[in-house]
Order: structure tokens, then sequence, then C-alpha cells
């Protein structure tokens, strides 16, 4: 039987964060990663398309927080702790440099997550962390003060646990025989896929919009704006992603069939689209409508709706009907388009699910059921939208337990 002090199962980003910073304060523990697989880091690996999206430049605790459609509350005491900047800090110490992308999007100035990958290598092997692979964890069982962890090749008695294995159903079923509520994981980053002869000849276009999901009755139950992408099998970008983080439970039981309702305009009301083509009528009356992109839309985006809106390509402002205008206005700022399904967004597969938060002590990210049972990361039931939030979790997360331990 193999013994330490600390065991932390998982061998990605929180796991290694949290073995990392627990040797740092305190070298005389004997630290030990369990991780299932061939290889650690796999997440780190090709997050942010293989460059790491590290975190997300955004330097106040409570914005920080509204990033996370479940964890919002209970991360704000955290982030006070160890957040953005902290996570910065951390890495240019270790000679890891980070850039701001327009976005807010973080990376290192590399553009490669093998960067991310050598820092924490290196680190383990500096502190004298151990990384055992192929340790798939069978059993977990509690002693008055030790736990016996059974793997399929080994068994191994240690004082702490730190859970750092993502969305990882064998796991949430041996933490729920320690006594602990998990809550089912649902899918949480996804697109939308739809068929759609508006949207068919568009993939690769990209604009601000705001998407709302309505329920049977047509009202909206979820909002949001953003970049749009239209792709080959229907919409993601910011604006659709933001909808399948924080709609996560509600899209579920749909069985992902829903409508949503989108505005190019995005913020514009339909009454004020209306105003401003009353205007082209009265100012373009030569122009042709199909011709000329309007309210800065890209052409493409412009010629579908006008066509969507059954109008002639050879018809000019001036002989635009008041119904005509209409539904010009009715297309740009209220479109219904029907959802028949979702894709995974990238590589980025993100559940919303884990141990249920009321269970868990922030101040330290303890169990509050089970003594020396730790969590860090999405283990959890925390998620983000995408951008980096997902790690800034992770690294907070992390960086507590090993504070605490």
């Amino acid at each position: 039987m193999k013994q330490a002090d600390v065991i932390i199962i998982g061998g990605g980003a929180a796991g290694f964060f949290t073995a990392i910073n627990a040797a740092e304060k305190n070298p005389d523990l004997k630290i030990i990663i369990l991780e299932r697989g061939k290889e650690v880091l796999t997440k780190v690996k090709v997050s942010g398309g293989g460059r790491c999206n590290v975190t997300h430049a955004e330097f106040l605790p409570k914005e920080l927080t509204q990033n996370y459609p479940r964890g919002e509350k209970e991360l704000l005491g955290p982030f006070h702790t160890f957040m953005t900047g902290d996570t910065i800090e951390w890495f240019e110490k270790r000679g890891v440099a980070m850039k701001i992308e327009e976005d807010g999007r973080m990376f290192p100035v590399s553009d490669s997550s093998q960067t991310i990958i050598n820092c924490f290598l290196s680190e383990v092997k500096r502190f004298g962390v151990e990384v055992l692979l192929n340790q798939s964890v069978k059993t977990i069982q509690k002693d008055a003060d030790h736990f016996i962890i059974n793997t399929t090749t080994d068994t191994f008695s240690t004082a702490k646990i730190v859970v750092a294995t993502g969305s990882n159903p064998k796991i949430w079923q041996l933490l729920e025989g320690l006594g602990h509520t998990v809550v089912p994981a649902v899918p949480s980053l996804f697109t939308f896929n739809i068929k759609d002869g508006r949207i068919l000849d568009l993939p690769g276009l990209s604009t601000d919009a705001s998407v709302k999901v309505l329920d049977a009755k047509g009202k909206a139950m979820l909002e949001s704006n953003g970049p749009l992408l239209i792709t080959h099998w229907g919409m993601s970008g910011p604006a659709i992603l933001k909808l399948s983080a924080w709609g996560a439970r509600v899209l579920e039981p749909l069985k992902y069939h829903f409508n949503i309702e989108v505005n190019w305009l995005n913020t514009l009301s339909e009454e004020d689209a209306l105003d401003t083509l009353k205007d082209l009528k009265a100012l373009q009356g030569k122009q042709t409508i199909f011709k000329y992109a309007q309210f800065e839309l890209p052409k493409r985006l412009w010629q579908s709706i006008v066509k969507a809106s059954g109008i002639d390509e050879r018809l000019t402002w001036a002989d635009a009907t008041r119904e005509n205008l209409q539904n010009i206005a009715n297309q740009l700022t209220a479109g219904i388009f029907e959802v028949t399904g979702k894709s995974t967004f990238k590589e980025e597969f993100v559940t919303a699910g884990g141990v249920d938060l009321k269970e868990v002590n922030f101040k330290t990210f303890e169990s509050k059921i089970c003594q020396n049972l730790f969590f860090a990361g999405e283990v959890l039931n925390i998620d983000a939208i995408t951008g980096g939030f997902n790690f800034q979790n992770a690294w907070t997360g992390g960086y507590i337990v090993s504070q605490n331990l």
C-alpha cells in the first residue's frame, strides 16, 4: 500500500494547480496525482484551439462571477482571494507571459498550450510531486482519520483527498457513496442546429445580434446578445453559446427542439427599423432595395433578409409598399428560427452538473459532509460561458484548496 499526505485524483488543470501550490506552501507534504488516462493535461492541450485560453481580462470579482451560470454566488468570496490578476502573476513568475485579445480572452504569448503544460510539468518535478498514470480509481473508503483508495493496479492510503476529475460520472458515484449529492450532468456549451433557407448560403458570416429563446407560447425564456456566427449546421458564436450555458437546464427537457427569435440589428426595435426604412424610401427612391446593404449589415445577410421578406430583387425603395417595409423590419428584428438539435462547441465539451454546492465550504473548498475531502474545478456543479472562465474557476479552487491542506 502506498502512503501519501495528499492524493489528488485527476491530472488536469485543477489537479496540477492544486499540487504545485500545495507543494510550494508546504514542501514536506508527500503529494501524489492519480490520472486515469495515459497522459495528463489533455483538456489543457486542446483548449482554445490548442492555444489554451488561460483566463479572461476581467479584474473585478463581482463582474467576473457574472460569467458563471452555476457558481456565481459561491465564487464571489474565492475570487477575492485569488483571481485573474493573481493567475497572470502566477504564470509570469514562472516565465509564462500572457496577452489579452480584443474580446478579453487571455492566452500565453507563445499561442501554444504546450507552454502551460511544460510549466506545470517542470513545477511538479521541481517540487517532487509524484504523477502516476493509468490509475483509474475504483473505490474510496474513509476510515477514522484516513482514506483508502483502490485503483485498477494499486492501493493508496492518505490523510487528505482532493477530487479534481472534472465531469466524471464514475467519480461522482464514488462521492455519492461518501454521502454527497450530485446534480445530474447536462451539456452546457453547445451550438444550435438550424436548417433554414435564410442562412443556408451564409456559413462563416458573423455579426452582432440579440437572440431570444422562446417557450411554447412564444414568450422569451432566455435572452443574450453578442457576435452570432452562422455555421454549416446552424448558429454559434458568443450570443448562442451564452444561451446554451445559461439555458443548460431548461433546454435539456425540450430535447433541444425550440424556437429562437433573432434581432440582426441587436438592440434596435422593429419600430425604429421601420422608421429608418421609411427614410430610405423617401431619400433613396431610385435605388433597388436588394442591391445595397443597410444598417451596416453584411451584404449577403441583407440580401437574404430582403429575399425572405418576399421582395423582388428589382424593386426600388420608391415602389416599396408599407407592407414590404413592415416585412423587412420584421425579418430584421424578429426573425423566428427553429432549432432542431445541438452540436458540441469545438472540442470543448462542458457540462452543467456535479457536486451540490450547498455541501461545500467555499472558504476552503472542503466538503461539509466528509472531513479532509476537497474539490477543485468542474467536479463541482460550477460551469461558465466560453472565454477562459472555466479555467479561472480551476485556478481559484486549486489555489484555495492548496492553502487549506
